[in-house]
């Protein structure tokens, strides 16, 4: 709900601040006064196309601030969670146009884009009249009208998930159907590789151990000479058989030497031992190193083979065995794709049945709808003295999308037999803003706590015509906040709050200024929309009836 409005220095407004209450609002003046001003200066703050030029004349600036009251619900918090912006109960919006035409806009004090600006503006107001192109006229939105009018909000969500699961299941057939057709181009080299790498099958770790082993091979027989010498050195007859002479030696002579070569004898002992093992251990190092040539070369052959095979596939040594399991299993995938698109083939097939019976069904509900609602736009059309017209909510066929597979278009024929058309273009202007007050009563509900702007929808009826429009615009305002610029007597009387909007000269400019009315001044204002320049004493009594009625 619009709370309050703030204008600095826009066109002929120096500084005017008002407050708007729910209920029907209404302001009047006399042509030229600045009405259209003041939606202008809305309109600029909400984001909205508009004059080019809208400082006032000598201003720097010109500055329009608007605050909302924002219930829980309000479809505005989704937008500023999308955005990033505050959320508060408040919602205040704010932006200034230099002289030289550049704008800024603030949403709760953060600065933000204008689209951001009208997304938010397109959930707080809805202007209605005879040059509206964002609301009731905007053929776009007729199917979003039909559907709220309707009550389907949860088919269509069901719909717009049915086509996001055909979508994606779309989307996974044809993703499948390329990695298949990567696969069979490519069957032939998987194939081959699988067989090469299962006939060498490499092992984790055999590339370093072959290479230690070829290695040592390599350096065999200069080890072996060496070795040799080492194991003579310390063999029977070498240090070994001296050390076990010494030891049979001095055993022979200990009885005379009283214990004194005792610890000799057991050192040479141990020494014995110690010699024993390390000729053991020289020995089975020669048992090794004694190999048949040929060993040396099926050692290089598979060293090679396996170096070779990871340099084809651009891996490590080690991480053939992972690459070959890589191969058999898209050769695996590829053994069981045609079975894999099959199967994906049927779940698009079940889901684009899925969807395509829920946009049938969103097809019927709408059209029932439409009948329900061309009846209730007849109906509120006769006593706006248009009980000739007729309204007509036609289909267009559109391919299946998220939400159906409906084009909805609203027309009208202002007289029997005359073709439809768009209501833009087939109704004059009085007709328009009647066939639009029509359309808006039978869609009355629809606005998720939007403020509903009137620009001179009563232009060109009077009367009974006048005080019928008036009646359709208190009933929409029950529960809701609309704000009505008029010119008619008839629907200013049945405002629950009354603003009169008039121009003055001072200091040799020419300003604007919105007046609150008292009930007092309520009065001459109806008696002035009524006689004119000469407020009559009749023309009074004709006001009071009209409030009193």
């Amino acid at each position: 709900m619009l709370r309050g409005l703030d204008i600095r220095d826009m066109l002929i407004i120096d500084r005017l601040e008002l407050a708007f209450q729910p209920g029907l609002n209404v302001l009047t003046g006399e042509t030229g006064a600045g009405k259209s001003i003041l939606l202008d200066s809305l309109g600029f703050v909400l984001g909205w196309r508009g004059r080019a030029e809208l400082v006032r004349a000598g201003a720097e600036t010109g500055e329009v601030t608007a605050w909302f009251e924002l219930d829980d619900a309000h479809p505005a918090r989704a937008v500023l969670r999308e955005a990033g912006l505050p959320e508060e109960d408040e919602l205040i919006l704010r932006r200034v146009n230099t002289a030289e035409g550049r704008k800024t806009a603030w949403i709760n004090d953060r600065r933000c884009s204008g689209e951001v600006l009208r997304q938010v503006s397109a959930t707080l107001v809805e202007l209605h009249g005879q040059h509206d192109d964002r609301g009731l006229l905007n053929p776009r939105g007729h199917r979003l009208l039909l559907d709220e009018f309707a009550g389907l909000a949860g088919t269509v969500q069901r719909a717009r998930s049915l086509w996001r699961a055909r979508q994606e299941a779309r989307a996974a057939r044809d993703a499948a159907r390329e990695k298949l057709a990567a696969l069979e181009a490519e069957a032939d080299f998987l194939r081959h590789a699988v067989a090469e790498l299962d006939r060498l099958a490499p092992e984790p770790g055999e590339e370093a151990a072959l290479d230690a082993r070829r290695r040592l091979m390599q350096n065999a027989e200069r080890l072996r000479e060496d070795i040799t010498r080492a194991h003579a050195a310390i063999s029977g007859e070498g240090a070994e058989g001296l050390v076990a002479d010494a030891l049979r030696w001095l055993d022979g002579a200990t009885a005379g030497t009283e214990g004194q070569l005792d610890a000799p004898l057991a050192d040479l002992a141990r020494a014995l031992d110690a010699l024993g093992t390390a000729e053991q251990g020289i020995a089975d190092c020669l048992e090794r190193l004694d190999f048949d040539p040929r060993d040396m070369e099926q050692v290089a052959e598979r060293l090679f083979a396996i170096r070779e095979l990871a340099r084809k596939y651009k891996v490590l040594p080690d991480d053939l065995p992972e690459k070959a399991a890589e191969f058999r299993k898209a050769l695996e995938m590829l053994d069981a794709g045609v079975g894999g698109i099959a199967a994906l083939e049927a779940a698009l097939k079940e889901a684009e049945a899925a969807h395509l019976a829920t946009c049938s069904e969103l097809g019927e509900a709408r059209r029932a709808a439409a009948r329900r609602l061309d009846a209730a736009v007849a109906a509120e059309l006769a006593p706006l003295k248009m009980e000739r017209a007729t309204f007509t909510t036609l289909f267009e066929p559109v391919p299946p999308g998220p939400e159906g597979s409906d084009e909805v278009s609203f027309t009208v024929a202002t007289n029997p037999g005359a073709p439809a058309g768009p209501l833009a273009r087939i109704a004059s202007g009085g007709e328009l803003s009647r066939f639009l007050l029509a359309l808006k009563v039978c869609l009355m509900g629809t606005g998720s706590g939007v403020t509903m702007v009137f620009d001179e929808i009563d232009r060109g009826v009077g009367g009974a015509t006048a005080d019928a429009v008036g009646r359709r615009l208190k009933a929409l305002a029950e529960g809701a906040q609309v704000l009505v610029v008029t010119h008619s007597p008839q629907v200013a009387a049945l405002g629950n709050h009354h603003w009169r909007v008039e121009k003055c000269v001072s200091g040799g400019a020419t300003l604007s200024h919105v007046t609150p009315l008292d009930a007092a001044a309520r009065v001459d204002e109806l008696a002035r929309m009524l006689a004119g320049d000469t407020v009559t004493d009749e023309a009074r009594s004709a006001a009071r009836a009209l409030l009193d009625g």
